[in-house]
This record gives C-alpha cells, sequence and structure tokens, in this order.
C-alpha cells in the first residue's frame, strides 16, 4: 500500500521557517514535490524533485525562499521554507509521481494528506 505521510506544519510567525517532510512508503517513485491549497483557493504546485538526478522545480512564488530536497536512504522528501509570508498559509500536500509530469494536479498518481502551515503577520 502507498502512503505519504506529511510532517512539521504548525504556526510560525512571517519571516519565520519551517521545514515539512514526506515519508514514502510502497513503491519508488519518478518524482516527489509539494502543492498547497489556500482557503478558498484552487490547490498549486509549489515545488518538485526528480527522484533520480535531484533535478528541481519552483513555483515563481517560492523560488528563492524554499528549497525541496531528498534522503534517499529514508524515502524522503524535504521543503525547507525561509521567509514566509502570510500569503503562504496553506494546506500543504505531498505529491508523487511514476512518470515524466507537468505538475498539474490532474497529472498527480499519489497525495499525502496534508499538513497545515499557518504563518502570522
Amino acid at each position: 500500500q502507498v502512503q505519504l505521510v506529511e510532517s512539521g506544519g504548525g504556526l510560525v510567525q512571517a519571516g519565520g521557517s519551517l521545514r515539512l517532510s514526506c515519508a514514502a512508503s510502497g513503491r519508488t517513485f519518478y518524482a516527489m514535490g509539494w502543492f498547497r491549497q489556500a482557503p478558498g483557493k484552487e490547490r498549486a504546485f509549489v515545488a518538485a524533485i526528480n527522484w533520480s538526478d535531484g533535478s528541481t522545480y519552483y513555483a515563481d512564488s517560492v523560488k528563492g525562499r524554499f528549497t525541496i530536497s531528498r534522503d534517499n536512504a529514508k524515502n524522503t522528501v524535504y521543503l525547507q521554507m525561509n521567509s514566509l509570508k502570510p500569503e503562504d498559509t496553506a494546506v500543504y500536500y505531498c505529491a508523487a509521481v511514476t512518470r515524466p509530469s507537468s505538475w498539474f494536479s490532474d497529472d498527480i498518481d499519489y497525495w499525502g494528506k496534508g499538513t497545515l502551515v499557518t504563518v502570522s503577520s
């Protein structure tokens, strides 16, 4: 059974940092990433990393502030979030794909249940 389990969400003040983790089990993936969904908005791509070569991709809104990384031995992906802003407040979802993807929501093969990140001003 495939599982993606997120952790690390919480409440932080603007300008602060958080690190999200996503532990995967049940199979291997081509790539993993993160999406987020703010209240009243659609789920949006945040960042992704290819499992084989470590290539990374970011949404423009988080470039320079967020860093995605992976630990192959632990089958875990991380999202280091720095310089957080109130507009980063959202439920963050771990996502995994089994083939090359354009990282549209409809392309995702597996989803985690989400972890809430709240940034106060």
